[in-house]
């Protein structure tokens, strides 16, 4: 019998499909179908989180590796489908009727359970993800990645928001990349978005301060597509090294 601190049977098979995504779903059946071991065919899996996979599968209760890929199949079948599509709007004088962009982005990061990918232009304290991704980066488990520009913490009109440093700083220990020059010329990073668990992708016009979560009109959509959200990270992580630098908390 399972302990108490222990999910059942079916209990981890239902925890193995939140952890993995689809891709590392599909990557490990495919080691499994094609001989490896299951710690060979782990190895395609974040290694922040092979424990926990290996421990739920021996909850599991399979009979064998080909009983565990079968399981990864169906997780990756479920994980390709996109589930829901909200729309998200700010207006001011509370004139927006859908679904509320101001509340969606730090209530997305209070949930997650793994893993978020932000990009912003820049970043205000005034922002409600300000202090929820501080609380996200600081969980066990929970990798954070952040994107900003460079050049956005330039004085403008006598107002400057925190540098990239800065925002390591508070962020710690997230990794944090902003623009690097690229032919003579700073990149601009004006991509903002978030990806939350390999699964939610929130796209919005808003950057990430209180004038523009309460005051502006602004557009986002959250989209539940576990496809989107692994095409997303990869592409960016893909890009990384070309257009971006990490950035490391002042001294």
């Amino acid at each position: 019998m399972a302990s108490s601190s222990e999910p059942s049977a079916s209990g981890a098979i239902v925890e193995l499909g939140r952890c993995l995504t689809g891709t590392e779903a599909r990557n490990l059946a495919d080691g499994l179908v094609a001989g490896e071991s299951l710690t060979g065919s782990l190895k395609t899996v974040d290694p922040s989180r092979r424990a926990t996979i290996r421990s739920l599968i021996a909850q599991a209760g399979l009979p064998d590796l080909g009983a565990v890929a079968a399981v990864c199949r169906a997780i990756e079948g479920a994980r390709s489908r996109s589930t829901r599509i909200d729309p998200l709007w700010t207006m001011p004088g509370q004139l927006a009727q859908t679904g509320p962009l101001t509340s969606s982005i730090p209530q997305l990061v209070n949930n997650a359970r793994t893993s978020i990918v932000c990009s912003t232009y820049n970043f205000q304290q005034t922002s409600g993800l300000w202090a929820a991704l501080r609380e996200a980066a600081q969980r066990d488990a929970m990798r954070v990645r952040v994107y900003l520009d460079t050049q956005a913490a330039d004085p403008k009109s006598g107002w400057t928001p925190p540098s990239p440093a800065q925002v390591a700083e508070h962020l710690a220990p997230a990794r944090v990349f902003r623009t690097r020059s690229l032919n003579g010329k700073l990149v601009r990073n004006h991509a903002k978005y978030l990806v939350v668990d390999h699964r939610f992708v929130l796209v919005t016009s808003a950057n990430f301060s209180k004038s523009a979560e309460y005051a502006n009109v602004e557009f986002g959509v959250r989209i539940d597509s576990p496809n989107l959200a692994e095409s997303v990270e990869r592409d960016i992580l893909a890009a990384e090294p070309v257009l971006y630098e990490r950035v490391f908390p002042d001294a």
